[in-house]
């Protein structure tokens, strides 16, 4: 169960699955996302963060989707992760890219504890936390170049979403596991990438939409 994980300090195999897809991560990103899992496991055991059974499921659900978005986002990007959770995409993307201005949007009061305190322990205060739903961000004055979001909302719904909360000409990434890569006729995609967990194998895709 996920309640027996312990935190693994330097040992967690990071380097061994971003290297899975061809990403290699830095020291500082290496110690940052031990800091970030080992955090995540304690308080695992007090309140629901995630449903990995084991160190291995745990590291592909939190770093495989943020490895794959990590070597196709442009420098300095403005991110939004709408539904965050316990991080993942959003945080681990950030910690692999310290360039990209990411926000994250969580609507569940824990959560939001969990990850304001998880940007603490990493020293990541430019991360800009915020309370609330996806919905609620559009017509307001933040835009992002960037926004993704992992099982919040079914593809379809969340890819136009995605598009009202970047700019023109902006990147919405829909990240699927069995389900279709949602139709657009307003949306052009840009990247379709089909991939593997580096631990379990399992097949998981991510396809990029250009908004017009």
């Amino acid at each position: 169960m996920a309640r027996a994980l312990k935190p693994l300090g330097s040992t967690w195999p990071l380097r061994e699955a971003t290297a899975h897809f061809d990403y290699t991560l830095t020291d500082q990103g290496v110690h940052a996302l031990c800091t970030w899992l080992d955090l995540l496991v304690t308080w695992n055991a007090r309140m629901d963060l995630t449903a990995a059974r084991s160190h291995d499921e745990l590291v592909d659900l939190m770093i495989a989707d943020a490895a794959v978005m990590a070597a196709r986002i442009p420098k300095g990007s403005r991110v939004v992760d709408v539904g965050s959770g316990a991080g993942a995409p959003g945080l681990p993307l950030a910690l692999m890219r310290p360039d990209l201005a990411v926000t994250l949007i969580e609507p569940l009061t824990k959560r939001i504890s969990f990850l304001r305190t998880a940007l603490g322990s990493v020293a990541r205060p430019d991360v800009l936390l915020v309370r609330g739903k996806g919905e609620e961000s559009v017509g307001g004055a933040a835009t992002w170049d960037v926004a993704m979001a992992r099982a919040t909302l079914p593809p379809p719904a969340w890819l136009a979403l995605g598009r009202q909360l970047v700019v023109k000409g902006g990147s919405v990434w829909v990240l699927l596991a069995k389900e279709a890569a949602p139709a657009s006729s307003d949306d052009r995609v840009a990247d379709d990438v089909s991939y593997t967990w580096p631990r379990g194998g399992a097949s998981r895709r991510a396809v990029r939409y250009t908004t017009g």
